[in-house]
């Protein structure tokens, strides 16, 4: 089970889906090409062998990078799975380097750097929860 993030411009002021107005629509993020180069400058090591496809790695933790195969790039979905929250900053510098926030899809809600650790854990005792049933 990951816990799943939607990386998309959306106005700072903005703190839930429910805020957006209902004609809301944003600009792409840029094309393909642009996508996958600021991805390699601001975060070594992601790994981009299929463009549509990324992922990122780090000791207790991984992150799909679902970036699509449209061309624009309208928004890149991300997939975190793992117990750490060394995650958190590589999802916002991912964020950063294609100029986006962090929605959290479970809650509705955009994650900031300052309450991302809080909705990481409620996701993870979630996911505890839905194991601990089945």
């Amino acid at each position: 089970m990951s816990w799943d993030l939607l990386l998309l411009p959306a106005p700072a002021d903005v703190t839930s889906v429910d805020e957006l107005p209902d004609d809301f629509r944003s600009d792409p993020l840029g094309s393909r090409a642009q996508i996958a180069a600021a991805m390699r400058e601001w975060i070594p090591g992601t790994d981009l062998t299929d463009p549509a496809w990324g992922h990122l790695a780090g000791p207790a933790w991984s992150v799909e990078v679902n970036i699509g195969s449209d061309d624009p790039v309208e928004s890149i979905m991300l997939h975190v799975r793992g117990t750490s929250n060394d995650a958190l900053p590589a999802v916002f510098r991912i964020a950063d380097a294609v100029g986006c926030r962090v929605l959290d899809i479970s809650e509705g809600t955009f994650l900031t750097s300052h309450d991302g650790a809080t909705s990481w854990h409620a996701f993870q005792d979630y996911r505890d929860h839905v194991i601990r049933e089945a």
